[in-house]
């Protein structure tokens, strides 16, 4: 107990001691030893890897689980820190997708699963559990392979350079200690050393300055001997945390190669509810009964808009007929018909549909074919067409249409 109390009395004391140097160095009382630049480089580095991989980290568990309190699933964070504490697997739980899904099924049979509405809602929940299912693939794919390397990084890597660095700044001021009791032990040496005045009526001071004379001396030598031992500490702590240090490289590498793998697993997820969404598209278009587009409205869309977004603010017909790309990640990367001229076209043998149009439709150029409002014409698709148009034909004319301003017709 006795030896405990010492050593932290100890400890207590080169705590203030390097406490009382460090504010000395902020206020420019004291030396400071200085690390060379490119060992400054990189502790630059360093702390900028740190703080960004701490906000990547965080910000892709937001995109990940934006609010789950808001989906069913309050505390769900709690219940995922303490099971990462208790180093157990946290149980698989329903996305969102899947709970609007399970409701929608339960909501057609309430309603009845053999009217309009309750098949509709069946076919929609339906996707809704796979576009659930496709998601939680995804976030799994994403936590095992992007999030948890970063996790380990800032929680294991990091962790080591930080006491590797703190140990190398006492280090560091255990030196300019060194450096300091040496500078004073040699003025006081100096001073001591000075030339005596022989004159002196009293011999016992002559005496008494040639003795101080040799304890500073013995003092400088006790005080070189530490400063040697500091500097080799110090040296020895200053590679071991430079090789730390240049790791950091290695640590880029990895987040580089975890970063295409999320980038690609995030492609794969909306390719798969990309297709999720034009199969029921087609499944919903086969529906009796089943309403594509505002038939009722009368006004057409913004002709500023672009069609994908009059496909979202007026409710798009189902383009059953276009042809769909096949590039997985890019649907809408097929490349457009250019300088289409009209007389060129040639209609093919099968797949034309009859559609109706939905409203007035003025053609922006030669190659586009202008519309009335409740007409009648056929439509088909061409290879590598932008899916949001179509070939349409009235009698002997013909040109491109946007699919937002028709109803595909069976």
């Amino acid at each position: 107990m006795d030896f405990n109390m010492k050593k932290l009395a100890s400890d207590a004391g080169v705590f203030f001691t390097r406490a009382v140097q460090f504010t000395e160095e902020k206020l420019g009382q004291a030396e400071k030893t200085e690390l060379d630049a490119h060992f400054e480089n990189l502790l630059a580095r360093a702390d900028g890897t740190k703080n960004w991989t701490e906000k990547i980290l965080r910000q892709t568990e937001v995109l990940l689980q934006p609010n789950p309190s808001l989906s069913g699933l309050p505390g769900a964070r709690v219940e995922e820190f303490l099971y990462e504490k208790l180093d157990r697997k946290v149980p698989s739980r329903v996305t969102n997708g899947e709970l609007l899904a399970q409701y929608m099924i339960e909501a057609a049979n309430d309603f009845g699963p053999g009217t309009p509405y309750g098949k509709t809602l069946i076919k929609v929940g339906e996707t809704e559990r796979r576009l659930g299912g496709a998601e939680r693939d995804f976030i799994h794919s994403a936590s095992i392979n992007f999030l948890s390397p970063l996790r380990n990084f800032l929680e294991g890597d990091w962790r080591t350079i930080s006491k590797e660095r703190r140990i190398l700044e006492n280090r560091r001021l255990d030196l300019d200690a060194c450096k300091a009791r040496l500078k004073k032990a040699k003025a006081a040496e100096a001073k001591a050393a000075a030339v005596p005045d022989f004159n002196e009526t009293r011999p016992r001071n002559y005496i008494l300055s040639a003795s101080a004379s040799a304890l500073w001396s013995d003092e400088v030598e006790k005080a070189e001997h530490e400063l040697r031992m500091a500097q080799t500490e110090f040296d020895r702590q200053a590679e071991v945390t430079r090789l730390l240090l240049e790791g950091i490289s290695s640590t880029h590498v990895n987040h580089l190669r975890c970063l295409h793998e999320f980038a690609e697993a995030q492609a794969t997820y909306y390719a798969q509810c990309y297709q999720y969404m034009l199969d029921l598209q087609k499944q919903l278009g086969r529906l009796p009964g089943t309403f594509v587009g505002n038939v009722e409205s009368t006004s057409p869309p913004p002709t500023t808009a672009s069609p994908t977004a009059m496909a979202a603010a007026t409710g798009p017909a189902v383009p059953t007929i276009p042809v769909v790309p096949t590039v997985v990640g890019a649907p809408n990367s097929a490349p457009t018909v250019e300088g289409l001229n009209p007389g060129d076209v040639k209609p093919p043998a099968s797949g034309t549909r009859k559609a109706r149009v939905l409203y007035d439709y003025q053609a922006a150029d030669s190659g586009e074919l202008s519309l009335l409002a409740d007409e009648m014409i056929t439509v088909y698709s061409l290879p590598g067409m932008d899916p949001d148009w179509l070939i349409g034909e009235r009698g002997n004319q013909k040109g491109k249409v946007p699919v937002t301003y028709l109803e595909l017709l069976s």
